[in-house]
């Protein structure tokens, strides 16, 4: 073995094991959660104010951040053990249905329309075009690991896609802060980000960054990026460990009059309501897969159900899902997560606030 393939080796093993890593911890206790308000897999506010928290700073510490709204992180590695190692997989009699679903975009029609837009790439990574302007979410452009397939390879051209003014960037974890992707954009980009990765960027030489804490904003008098808080955590090296760096959600207040709501990674919690009534959303964008099996996934990902009662709370108008489609992260299928949300809409009698989009496929607003 030649020392480049040692190096090679190596890296791609270590990489493999910060993959690991980034499963979330659940309390063995929790296995049974299956909904919002039984057995709840998040630290109740107990009319705490999303704002005083943030004001308060309750989610820093010395080392970095912590989730002052969901579970503690303790015995990580032996729940993924558990996991990967002694459950039983429910879904693998619905692996043969997934189908690998190379992306075409057509980003002509997108150029020219005037008003606000949004392209789902793929797997969270999602193009809004803001009139003249496009802001770019958690670009992920090609697969992350050799062990996980992409079921959604690009199958048309970067080069012919609009490049984007802003990128936002929702956390840390590989499926959302991709440095190859990152690197194929110019690196004068504007990219907003939550606190800290200040080495990533400046690897990137990607210079021009604005990081924001939980409620700070952006704006230049025609639009505004606020960051939110949400349930969840963050890591891009076990030997580092966790929260190093800060997580959350945005809200986009348009040129054009829409607001826009992208949650991130995040679990259920029960704060979406004090949001919904600061906020008047027009389009909420929710991450939804990677949530089985619940016993595991819960504090770290909303499954279908959580994610019609989240955007309830919300009160937003419409709902489009991403984080689905691409890797299989967790138990079920890439195809289920739209399956199953629009069968948690039916039962509330939503359907019409549904946003059906595929990879690929442009919503006009």
């Amino acid at each position: 073995m030649t020392r480049r393939q040692f190096i090679r080796n190596f890296l791609i093993t270590f990489k493999s094991l910060m993959m690991l890593s980034l499963m979330p911890k659940t309390p063995f206790a929790l296995a049974s959660a299956d909904s919002v308000t039984e057995t709840p897999h998040y630290k109740p506010l107990n009319g705490r104010s999303l704002r005083d928290i943030a004001q308060d700073k309750i989610h820093h510490n010395s080392g970095g951040f912590v989730n002052p709204l969901g579970m503690n992180r303790e015995g990580r590695f032996w729940d993924v053990m558990k996991w990967k190692l002694f459950s039983n997989n429910q879904f693998k009699e619905f692996f043969d249905a997934e189908q690998v679903i190379p992306v075409s975009i057509d980003w002509e029609p997108v150029r020219q329309h005037q008003g606000c837009s949004i392209t789902f790439v793929k797997h969270a990574s999602v193009m809004i075009k803001d009139e003249a302007r496009y802001i770019l979410v958690d670009p992920v452009f090609s697969d992350i690991f050799w062990f996980i397939k992409d079921f959604s390879p690009l199958k048309f051209d970067l080069q012919t896609m609009p490049q984007p003014q802003q990128v936002l960037i929702t956390h840390g974890h590989y499926d959302h802060l991709d440095k190859p992707s990152l690197a194929s954009l110019n690196k004068n980009t504007h990219v907003i980000t939550p606190l800290g990765y200040n080495q990533i960027f400046r690897d990137l030489a990607m210079n021009n960054r604005t990081q924001l804490d939980w409620f700070d904003s952006y704006g230049d008098g025609k639009q505004k990026i606020t960051f939110l808080p949400c349930n969840h955590w963050t890591m891009r090296n076990p030997l580092a460990g966790p929260n190093r760096s800060l997580w959350g959600s945005y809200l986009i207040r348009t040129t054009g009059g829409f607001t826009i709501y992208i949650s991130g990674d995040t679990a259920y919690f029960d704060g979406f309501e004090q949001l919904g009534k600061e906020f008047d959303i027009d389009l909420a964008i929710f991450n939804v897969g990677a949530y089985e099996p619940r016993w595991f996934m819960a504090p770290s990902h909303m499954n279908p159900r959580e994610t019609v009662q989240a955007f309830k709370e919300l009160n937003a108008r419409k709902l489009l899902i991403v984080h689905w489609g691409t890797f299989r992260l967790g138990d079920e299928p890439v195809h289920f997560p739209p399956i199953q949300v629009k069968e948690e809409l039916k039962k509330e009698g939503l359907l019409d606030r549904w946003v059906d989009l595929k990879h690929g496929e442009t919503f006009f607003l």
